[in-house]
């Protein structure tokens, strides 16, 4: 049977979630700061009936809906925070805030979800408990431990957990999914060269951490071209590169920052034992030193989707929209997303709405991006008839 993409009743509240979408994006809030947002996300839970819990994680707020006899329990999850980033969109409705923007659509998925629920708790077409989680700090100061940490799990023992996430470069309003390694893991790594300071005019009476670290900059490469099986996905990124502060001073240290990803936990373990290899031996030949610090904190593991519950949330959308709402062929991202770590724990998917693929359209994480309100609609449908579909 085939529906109409968006149901009438989320329709009918569509400039109501268009409203509130905006007025997040006006008012970004950094991970753990989500104080407005989290007030705003809790009152509206209330006004409509859920049962409400805060300080999971700090800024996160879960509200729970039960209804009829059923024992299941499905969770659903959306992001809340903002970027460190200056918003250049000159839109009506740009931040607040200087230097913080939603880049990457999290007023996206907290309006979308919030809609839904509102939807729910009115319509009552479902038999069991509804639980939507709204996390802090997703952008890499992990959020979803901090709510598991916090009992999120044992407060709301969820039989599947889902999200969603906005993707520019898709066809607007389409879904992907994707059983198994979905997205990378991700490890902030930290590599301390220690040299000997001097004269820039004098550089043998030195020892030039600046030139060991350019040489353990081109020899992290050969990681991934060597060491890596071709058929793995693996990434070495240096992204930061900083040493010494005029140009006739040899420093007497550098320090270069990683990212490093992978979609498999044995080609992460790999990548990291080679990266203290290479930096310690290249440092060494140029008689310098490196210390390498893996920061626990900034660590992702890869996101794994339950092939059962990948396969229930794809024919969810394929009984409502039909195959040609979907996308076909969805391939692995080396992105990555802390709802890994909630999957470790509990069953789950994470799938892709695309945001749309026209000219101008840019990825998140960009100054430039910006939510397509026209899937807000079809988004908060999705969840309507995923919790329909789960909870009968």
């Amino acid at each position: 049977m085939t529906y109409q993409p968006v149901l009438p009743g989320i329709r009918a509240i569509e400039d109501e979630m268009i409203a509130l979408r905006r007025h997040i994006h006006s008012n970004p809030e950094l991970g753990f700061k989500e104080f407005a947002t989290s007030d705003l996300v809790a009152s509206k839970l209330h006004e409509w009936g859920f049962e409400v819990r805060r300080g999971l994680g700090e800024t996160g707020v879960v509200g729970c809906l039960s209804h009829g006899k059923g024992r299941k329990m499905i969770g659903l999850r959306a992001d809340m925070d903002a970027l460190p980033i200056l918003e250049q969109t000159g839109l009506p409705y740009s931040s607040r805030h200087e230097g913080v923007m939603h880049a990457c659509g999290h007023d996206g998925h907290t309006a979308m979800l919030l809609a839904a629920a509102k939807y729910l708790a009115s319509s009552r077409q479902f038999d069991g408990s509804l639980v939507v989680i709204f996390q802090p700090a997703e952008e890499g100061d992990g959020g979803a431990q901090r709510m598991l940490n916090d009992g999120l799990l044992e407060l709301f023992p969820c039989d599947a957990l889902f999200a969603m996430h906005n993707m520019p470069g898709l066809p607007a309003g389409k879904f992907g999914f994707r059983a198994g390694p979905f997205l990378a893991s991700s490890d902030t790594v930290t590599i301390r060269i220690e040299g000997v300071g001097g004269h820039g005019g004098i550089p043998h009476k030195a020892t030039d951490p600046v030139l060991a670290g350019a040489a353990i900059v081109m020899a992290l490469q050969s990681i991934v071209s060597r060491n890596v099986d071709p058929l793995d996905t693996a990434v070495v990124t240096v992204g930061s590169f900083h040493a010494g502060d005029a140009p006739n001073v040899i420093p007497d240290h550098a320090v270069l920052q990683l990212s490093v990803r992978a979609l498999k936990l044995e080609v992460r373990d790999q990548l990291i034992s080679r990266i203290i290899t290479v930096a310690q031996s290249q440092a060494a030949s140029f008689g310098a030193s490196a210390s390498v610090e893996v920061h626990d904190g900034e660590h992702f593991p890869p996101l794994i989707n339950d092939i059962d519950s990948t396969a229930f949330a794809r024919q969810v959308a394929v009984d409502w929209l039909g195959e040609e709402g979907l996308i076909p062929d969805m391939a692995p991202i080396a992105g990555s997303e802390d709802f890994a770590v909630m999957l470790q724990h509990c069953p789950g998917s994470y799938l892709f709405m695309g945001n749309g693929d026209g000219q101008g359209e840019c990825m998140v994480h960009n100054p430039g991006y910006d939510f397509n309100d026209s899937c807000l609609g079809i988004g908060a449908s999705y969840w309507v008839r995923l919790v329909e579909s789960f909870l009968v």
